[in-house]
């Protein structure tokens, strides 16, 4: 197991998560629901950002106030799934820097493929969070990882809605220092590599495709 996993036992995250996993739930709801767990898991992996303290007037007095220190946060979405938590993410910081990985996973090797990059050139200068629903084998998070790693970023985070355990083994074994956030870790993968029980393929169910 990762030894640094945080999972994410909010009421409101647990419940928002059982309806993404039923399977009658529609297309738009869905969508809905990733943005909203995806601000809440926003939440909970930006609590040890730095703070500094900035001169301020209110109505009544002067103070020093606190104020996030440094560069904004970069956030980085494994397409294509991963622009549905990217949108909660924006929602709680609208002022954050956005990247883009786009990974397919081979159906024979299960590899991961790299098809697209682009992300923020000064990305070795911020806190970075990369964003993948589901995390199966951890093959693909893994990849989008060490790609940032090599452009130079220093301070790593994952977030996703769901991890299976042989992921966390993976990544443990890969990126011991990358902090995992996660609403659940369920059971185990199945014959296709799916997470059991899972909530399906999160891309299509996000994006009405099969």
């Amino acid at each position: 197991m990762h030894p640094n996993v945080h999972v994410a036992g909010h009421p409101l995250v647990q419940h928002k998560l059982t309806l993404m996993r039923r399977k009658e739930t529609p297309t738009a709801e869905f969508r809905r629901l990733m943005r909203e767990i995806g601000m809440l898991l926003a939440y909970e992996v930006t609590r040890d950002l730095k703070l500094a303290t900035e001169r301020i007037e209110t109505p009544v007095a002067p103070m020093d106030a606190p104020v996030l220190a440094g560069k904004k946060l970069c956030v980085i979405a494994v397409m294509r799934a991963g622009a549905g938590l990217l949108d909660g993410f924006l929602d709680l910081i609208p002022s954050a820097r956005v990247g883009h990985i786009g990974l397919y996973r081979d159906p024979t090797t299960l590899v991961p493929v790299e098809y697209y990059m682009k992300v923020p050139h000064d990305i070795a200068e911020r806190p970075t969070v990369v964003v993948d629903p589901l995390v199966a084998t951890g093959h693909s998070a893994a990849a989008a990882c060490q790609r940032l790693k090599d452009c130079g970023a220093a301070d790593l985070r994952l977030v996703c809605i769901l991890a299976a355990p042989e992921a966390l083994e993976h990544l443990a074994a890969t990126h011991p220092d990358v902090p995992v956030h996660c609403a659940a870790i369920d059971q185990r993968l199945d014959e296709h590599a799916f997470i059991v029980p899972g909530l399906g393929d999160a891309g299509d169910r996000l994006y009405g495709t099969k």
